[in-house]
Order: structure tokens, then sequence, then C-alpha cells
């Protein structure tokens, strides 16, 4: 058995030390920019415990890091795991303060370390090698140029697949690039637990590793960054082969360009566009194909040719594959046979961040009280919230004004993106702890007694319905309970107000002292 690391205390960022991590002779003699960076990073955690650090990071080799992704190889998951739960917390902060990234660590496990992160040269500790375990599938997606990962990490999962890389044939030139927005990157999106799952499983799509789920299904409701993440999708697979035949298209440009086909006859032009010279499909707003009857038909057909070949496939939409309304049975199975990854509302610490990285692409000048202000006031939607900071950033230019809390404010009431006298969740639990006749602690307490749960639950379903808080947000402010019971609490009171008179009484008084 080995000691455990101790914890560590928040680097000094002030000066950084690279000689004490070794690196072994066979590395390159020019040093790629990000592995100095990382190299800097981990000089920093090691010089913390260094006894501790070399031991387990001789078996850790640096494989990548682009657009807020560290790609790390370890020799086994004994190895990953101790790495992951004693080091990396410090190792990322420093990254993140280096960079300003939202950090994402990818893992693969397994393979020869050739270039371990730091050499353990101590006779009696030879590298740590716990007792035989299986390998797991990578917990993470690596960034996407090529030159800087491993091939195994851009392989797709199946194995018979005919993998997008493969050059086209000569008969079948590429497709003209599709119509990209440059700033949807996966640089600029900002990662949080609301979207989380979504833009790791986009990144694999991409081809950036780990198992790719096809199709990749992602849907959330309009402004919370879909979109961007599709686009992004794109940029990342043209940066990697631009070799790779890309479609790129709403579902309303689809069946426009399916019913194009008929009119002029060239339907065998348009099959042999989306079924033979495409090698990634991007299909936005897939909702719209809705109750369009022969355009789901050649849709169906469309999707089972690419993916018997292996052909990469991402669709999006506003609902859930099951809630799609007049869609053929058949293809909302398609499209749950994949991964379905939801997007919910930011919360607001994800919020903050994204109108700091849209200051800082936009180049605004924000104090950090207009941040949060911003943050809070416009809570659901990400396009409303970047157009926001876009109106204020407009306005203090051509007036010559600076955006401060007082300007800031004044143009929010007064295009009313935020009540004058707004009700938060603080609002909500006095109201219903008065109604009720309980303390304030109660609702956030563990007590699980039927009134002061119905209480809570009343208060979760008021604050989700009126504020349109995030689920995450609202189980911090409930005593730091899982989004997961937030949401059966939400569901249980919305079922029960359609039979339950007496729960109808409650609502309509606190609605009322809340203000309809």
């Amino acid at each position: 058995m080995f000691e455990a690391a101790s914890p560590f205390a928040p680097p000094s960022f002030g000066t950084s030390v690279t000689g004490d991590v070794s690196v072994p002779a066979r590395a390159p003699a020019a040093v790629r920019p990000e592995e100095l960076l990382f190299r800097e990073a981990a000089a920093a955690v090691r010089a913390k415990s260094p006894a501790s650090f070399d031991p387990w990071f001789s078996g850790v080799q640096f494989e990548g890091l682009i657009d807020g992704v560290l790609a790390l190889r370890a020799r086994d998951e004994f190895v990953r795991e101790w790495v992951d739960a004693h080091f990396l917390p410090m190792l990322v902060a420093r990254l993140r303060e280096e960079t300003g990234w939202s950090m994402q660590v990818a893992w693969i496990v397994g393979g020869a370390i050739e270039r371990p992160v730091a050499t353990d040269d101590r006779e009696a500790s030879a590298p740590i090698r716990p007792r035989p375990l299986a390998s797991t599938p990578p917990t993470g997606f690596p960034p996407a140029r090529v030159s800087s990962f491993p091939q195994e990490m851009r392989t797709d999962a199946a194995p018979h697949a005919q993998r997008p890389s493969q050059a086209p044939p000569a008969s079948l030139p590429p497709l003209a690039p599709p119509n990209l927005n440059a700033k949807y990157t996966f640089g600029t999106y900002v990662v949080g637990p609301s979207n989380q799952l979504a833009h790791a499983a986009s990144i694999a799509a991409s081809g950036g590793g780990g198992p790719r789920h096809n199709p990749l299904f992602l849907c959330g409701s309009t402004g919370l960054g879909k979109t961007h993440l599709m686009h992004a999708i794109a940029h990342r697979i043209r940066e990697e082969r631009p070799d790779v035949r890309i479609i790129y298209v709403s579902a309303e440009s689809f069946m426009n360009d399916f019913v194009e086909s008929l009119k002029e006859g060239k339907t065998s032009e348009f099959r042999a566009r989306y079924r033979d010279r495409c090698d990634v499909l991007l299909v936005d707003d897939v909702q719209f194909l809705a109750g369009k009857t022969q355009t789901q038909e050649e849709f169906f057909h469309v999707f089972n040719a690419l993916h018997e070949r292996g052909k990469t496939i991402v669709l999006s939409s506003d609902k859930y594959p099951a809630h799609l309304e007049r869609m053929e049975e058949r293809l909302v199975s398609r499209f749950s046979a994949g991964l379905v990854a939801d997007i919910q509302g930011p919360e607001l610490e994800t919020r903050v961040a994204i109108v700091r990285k849209k200051a800082e692409i936009e180049e605004v000048d924000l104090a950090p009280e207009v941040v949060l202000f911003l943050a809070q006031s416009v809570r659901q939607n990400v396009r409303e919230l970047e157009g926001t900071l876009i109106r204020l950033a407009a306005k203090s230019s051509l007036l010559g004004i600076s955006v401060d809390l007082e300007f800031a404010k004044r143009e929010l009431f007064a295009t009313g993106s935020v009540a004058r006298t707004e009700t938060s969740i603080e609002d909500i639990q006095r109201a219903v702890c008065h109604h009720f006749k309980l303390k304030a602690s109660d609702l956030t307490s563990k007590d699980r007694h039927k009134s002061i749960a119905f209480a809570r639950h009343v208060a979760m379903y008021l604050c989700k319905t009126r504020l349109k808080c995030s689920l995450p947000e609202l189980g911090r402010a409930f005593g730091g309970r899982d989004h997961t019971t937030v949401l059966a609490a939400v569901r249980k009171v919305d079922g029960l107000r359609a039979t339950s008179s007496e729960l109808r009484a409650h609502l309509d008084v606190l609605e009322t002292r809340l203000g309809a």
C-alpha cells in the first residue's frame, strides 16, 4: 500500500518551475507551447509533494491541450483514479488560471507510456503497478488537432464502420464547406453542469476520442447552445480532416431541398448528395419535420443509408425524441438509439462565465457587479443573455458612456428584460414558510416530515415555474439537493395541481401573495 497524497494548498502563480518535472530523452527537442504550459502547471503541483507526485506521474503521459481539453494517458485504471482524485483539481486550477479556459480532462487508459510526466529514479520505488484491472473506456474527450493526439483517440467505436477520415472516392468530390459561424467553436463554448454531457458528446462526435454514439441527439429549449455545438462539431472535423464531406442543414432546408428536387425531377441528385457524398450529417431543429410525411420518408432512408455505413449523424431538437409530435415512430426509435444529450438552462455560475466570455470576445470592459447583475437578470436563454450584453455595449459605445451597474439596470428595466420588483428564490421561500407556518431552515433541512416535504415541494415548484431557475441552482438553494430531487418535486406538484383542490388552494394563495 502507498501512503495517500497529502491535500495541497492552492498553488502560487507568481513563478513557474519547469526543471523538477523530468521528460525522457526521447521527447522531441521542440516543445509545443501547450506542452510547456502543462509542464509548468505540473511543476507547481509537484513542488507541493514531490515524493507522492513522482511515482504516480511516472505512469501518466501528456497527450495534448487544445480548446480547454487536457488529454492524458494513464498506464492503468488504478493510476488514473488516484491521479484524478488527488492531483488533478490543483493541476486544472493552475491551467484554468493561465489560459482562462473552462477545463475538461480526457483520459486514455492503457498503452505504452513513452514520455512520462515524471520519472521516479529512486531504486526502492518502481512505478506504481496495482493488481491487474480491466481498462475502461476514456472518461473524457480530447481536442481536435491530429498532430497532438494518438491515433486511437480519433477512431470510431464501430470496428467495421467506414471512417469519415478516409478519402472520398475520386468520382465523388467533397462538397463545398458548409456555411458556419466562425465564432461557434468549442473554444468559445462555456461548459457547466447544465450542458456538460452535450459538450463532451459533441467532442466525441467530432472525432475527438472516446466512445462515439451514433446518432447524437442534442435537445433543449431555444437559445441554450445546440446550434453552437453543431457548428463547433463541423469546425473541428474540418480542422482535423479537410477531406471529410460535411452537410450542415436545418430541417427546414432539408425539406426545401427535397421539395425542390421533386419539382425539378432531380431526386437522384438529392439522394446522391445526402446518401453517397456525405460523411457527416448535421441536421438542426429536426422537430420541424413533424407532420411532413413524405419528407420524413426520405429522411428515414437517408438516415439508414448513412448509419449503415458508419457515417456520423448529429441531430438537434427543442424536445426529447419521445416528445416529438407527428413524427413517425420508426424515426423516433432511431433518434433514441444513440445518445440523447439534453441541455438545461444554465445555472448562475455558468451564466456569469458566459457573460465574461462574451465580453472578452466583444472587447467590452465589464465590472464584476455588472456581470453578476446580467447573469441574475437573464436566467434561461443564453442567446438572450448574449444579446443583452451586445445591446448594452453598442449603446454605451454610441453614447460614449461606460457600462456601469446603473446604466445596465436602467437599460434592462426600460426594455423589460428584468422586472423592477423581481421575485427571488428567497422571496418564495419566505412566502411559503409564512403560509405553512414553518421556519426558514425547514425548507433547506434534511427533515422529511410529510408537512415539511410538502411545503418544500411547493416552494421548488413555484421557483421553477416563476423564476425559470435551473435545476442545479434550485438544488443548491434548497439545502444542496440533487437536481433529480428537484425535478421529481416539480413534476409531482404539477401532476397533483390538476386533481387536488387543496393543493390548488395553497398555490392560489401563494401566487396572489407573490404577485400574479
